[in-house]
C-alpha cells in the first residue's frame, strides 16, 4: 500500500491527499509564477492524478488558465492560498509544495526559468537571517 499524505489551504477549507511519491519538483523563477505566489519563484511537485483526492472544499477551488506557457492557478476562494489542480496535459497533479502538511518525497528538484529570477532574490552580503521575527 502507497503511502499517503495530506495537504490543505491556510484557512482548512481545501483539503486534499495525495501518494507522498512525486516525479518531479520544480523552483520556478518565471513572471507568471512570481506574479501568482507574490513571492519570488512557485514551488510544484507533480503527482500521479489516480493517487489524489480532494478530501474537503471543492466548491471552494478557483481555478485561472492563462495562455502564456499553458500556465495555471488554482487558490482557494476563502484564503487565496494555491492548491492542486490537474495540468492542462491531463497526466499530473501540480501540487504546491507549500501547501503540504508533510515532507513529500522527490528524486530531485529542479530549478527553472533561472534567466528570470528577480534580482532581490539572490544572496546579498546585506542580507540578515532570522528564525522568527527580528527583535
Amino acid at each position: 500500500m502507497s503511502e499517503m499524505i495530506k495537504g490543505k489551504c491556510l484557512c482548512g477549507n481545501v483539503e486534499y491527499e495525495i501518494e507522498n511519491s512525486f516525479n518531479q519538483f520544480y523552483i520556478c523563477h518565471c513572471e507568471q509564477c512570481r506574479k501568482t505566489t507574490g513571492s519570488a519563484y512557485a514551488s510544484n511537485l507533480f503527482g500521479d492524478p489516480l493517487q489524489f483526492k480532494i478530501i474537503s472544499g471543492s466548491k471552494n477551488i478557483k481555478r485561472f488558465d492563462h495562455s502564456e506557457r499553458g500556465f495555471t492557478k488554482a487558490f482557494c476562494t476563502g484564503c487565496g492560498s494555491g492548491v492542486p489542480y490537474l495540468n492542462s496535459a491531463g497526466d499530473s497533479i501540480v501540487v504546491p509544495a507549500g501547501s503540504l502538511d508533510e515532507e513529500p518525497k522527490f528524486s530531485a528538484k529542479n530549478v527553472i526559468f533561472n534567466k528570470e529570477k528577480a534580482k532581490w532574490c539572490s544572496k546579498s552580503e546585506n542580507d540578515s537571517y532570522f528564525d522568527g521575527f527580528p527583535v
